[in-house]
């Protein structure tokens, strides 16, 4: 079942980033395994998992309607899982228009937050900045990759733009009643929690995940198709 022979590469990005696909064998269950996978692709990050060795229908489904990009049974061919796996990256580059944390909802053509209806005004780049950190919910971005991705700066500032803008974009959230969304992390760096995250950070969880001895995942690994 090696991709690579299909035109795929392993590579050792962050998980979830760019077009990469994240594929998971459930044939015996071990907590470690599951906690790795909930860890490394939490729920918004689910999409991006590829499940192999679920030969039950009614457990594939249920894997599906938690958000998995795709459920395989027991003995697929390369071929099937080659191109399964590139219809999942396909999937997870289209860009939505929305993206909705608790009540918070982005708006991609506005270019701004709404909260009950209600716009909050946000400047472009505070915009661009709860966008990027809206990629990934509960998982940090570090200042020098908001430096390049929201401001396309490469190097370090002298000036402090991106605390500027991350203050005033938390005045914001408050005034709308989202106090604690945006959470500074202590190895530097940002990241958007939702309202039960704000006040005590954990590993995400399955929301009616299965259990244990229905689901384990042995072995996760990380594959990325060649441009």
């Amino acid at each position: 079942m090696d991709l690579r022979r299909c035109g795929w590469r392993l590579t050792e990005a962050e998980a979830g980033s760019g077009d990469s696909v994240a594929l998971a064998h459930l044939a015996a269950m071990d907590p470690h395994a599951w906690t790795r996978l909930r860890h490394d692709y939490p729920r918004p990050q689910h999409d991006r998992v590829l499940l192999l060795g679920v030969g039950d229908s009614a457990r594939r489904a249920r894997l599906l309607g938690l958000g998995f990009g795709d459920v395989l049974c027991d003995a697929p061919v390369l071929s099937e899982i080659a191109a399964r796996a590139e219809r999942v990256a396909e999937r997870v580059q289209m860009l939505p228009r929305y993206r909705t944390i608790g009540p918070l909802r982005l708006d991609l053509f506005a270019r701004d937050g709404f909260v009950a209806g209600r716009p909050l005004a946000l400047h472009p780049r505070e915009f661009a900045l709860l966008w990027r950190l809206a990629d990934r919910p509960g998982m940090a971005v570090s200042k020098q990759a908001l430096l390049s991705e929201v401001w396309r700066l490469y190097h370090v500032p002298d000036t402090n733009s991106l605390a500027v803008h991350v203050f005033r974009l938390r005045a914001k959230l408050a005034g709308a009643g989202l106090e604690g969304y945006v959470r500074t992390v202590d190895a530097g760096g940002y990241m958007l929690a939702g309202p039960a995250e704000s006040h005590q950070p954990a590993i995400p969880m399955l929301v009616g995940e299965p259990r244990l001895a229905d689901l384990v995942v042995t072995e996760a690994e990380t594959v990325s198709h060649e441009p």
